[in-house]
């Protein structure tokens, strides 16, 4: 890669719980290098940071230049954690960390500016900056797999609340007696339409019904065992013309619609981007989904608010993480 190319370049870094991915990102948000390590989630702090730096060490040394042009380095983590001091507090699935001042040490070891936020937070960043978010101040990004992740861009910036923990729309209820979310309260959109929801309803219609009652491409696709069907299999079922998996997406658009009006009417954003392996199923139902807000929004104008793809997929993380640092 050419000098040119790689001007003003800088290292996205995503961390998950059982891998870390790095990027060398340039100032187009095109990802021009990437590597991937296995992250020590178990072990004790040290082991965790040693998981991130290795992954950005073996990009630097895969590509050599690279350390004379990257200006800083930005990184997706789960959270809960403090994006303003760069302090990961206590995710889950990270039991390595407790209040670790993840940025403070990435940037110690680099000699650069680090920056730590949530992963939708960061991606929502990137489709602004490179993305389906383009020309847009105001954006709205979901990401939609196993869980609902959303970011809020106001005014070309990551809406973070007084304490940085805004923008839990995974976790806004449409129904208050609705099944419990792993947060806690029930009638998240997380619990009603994510894809680990997606599944357990297609489960609960095939365990409902008799066999011979409904020729299942589902069925088949798991091999007769329910518990092992997914929301890719809703997909593909669906892709194959069965009627139940049709008529599992089709709900799921509606339970979107409800709670993307109420987005609409809370926050009336420019463009409404959805992103995350949930919403590759679900787009070629966009359409259908644009159609139905007309039921759940008081706001008129809501068809003129584009809803579009995420241009950003499996690299989100690497892009969102280099977007925290992009310009600073």
């Amino acid at each position: 890669m050419d000098q040119a190319a790689k001007k003003d370049a800088v290292i996205g870094v995503d961390v998950g719980g059982t891998k870390v991915a790095a990027g060398l990102v340039n100032v187009h948000g095109e990802i021009l290098a990437r590597t991937r390590r296995p992250m020590v989630a178990d072990g004790d702090a040290a082991a965790g940071l040693n998981s991130v730096t290795g992954a950005i060490d073996a990009l630097l040394a895969e590509n050599p230049d690279a350390r004379k042009t990257v200006h800083g380095i930005g990184i997706c983590a789960p959270g809960p954690l403090d994006p303003h001091s760069g302090v990961v507090i206590n995710p889950p699935n990270l039991k390595c960390w407790r209040n670790f001042p993840l940025a403070d040490e990435v940037s110690r070891r680099y000699g650069l500016a680090a920056k730590v936020d949530n992963d939708a937070n960061a991606a929502a960043l990137a489709e602004f900056l490179w993305g389906a978010g383009q020309g847009f101040k105001n954006v709205f990004y979901a990401c939609i797999g196993t869980g609902i992740g959303t970011g809020i861009i106001l005014d070309g910036r990551i809406y973070l609340g007084r304490t940085g923990a805004a923008g839990e729309g995974g976790h806004v209820s449409i129904d208050y007696r609705g099944p419990r979310c792993g947060c806690g309260k029930r009638g998240c959109i997380e619990a009603l339409a994510s894809g680990t929801a997606i599944a357990r309803r297609a489960r609960e219609k095939l365990a409902a019904e008799p066999e011979p009652a409904r020729d299942s491409a589902l069925r088949q696709l798991s091999g007769g065992n329910l518990e092992m069907i997914n929301s890719e299999m809703v997909g593909q079922a669906n892709a194959a013309g069965d009627t139940l998996a049709a008529e599992i997406l089709l709900e799921t658009v509606e339970l979107l619609a409800v709670w993307l009006g109420n987005i609409v009417d809370l926050l009336e954003p420019e463009v409404m981007i959805i992103g995350g392996g949930v919403a590759a199923l679900l787009t070629p139902y966009f359409q259908e989904l644009r159609n139905r807000l007309a039921r759940h929004c008081v706001n008129s104008r809501y068809a003129e608010i584009p809803l579009v793809p995420a241009y950003y997929g499996a690299d989100s993380g690497i892009a969102g993480g280099a977007a925290l640092c992009a310009g600073r």
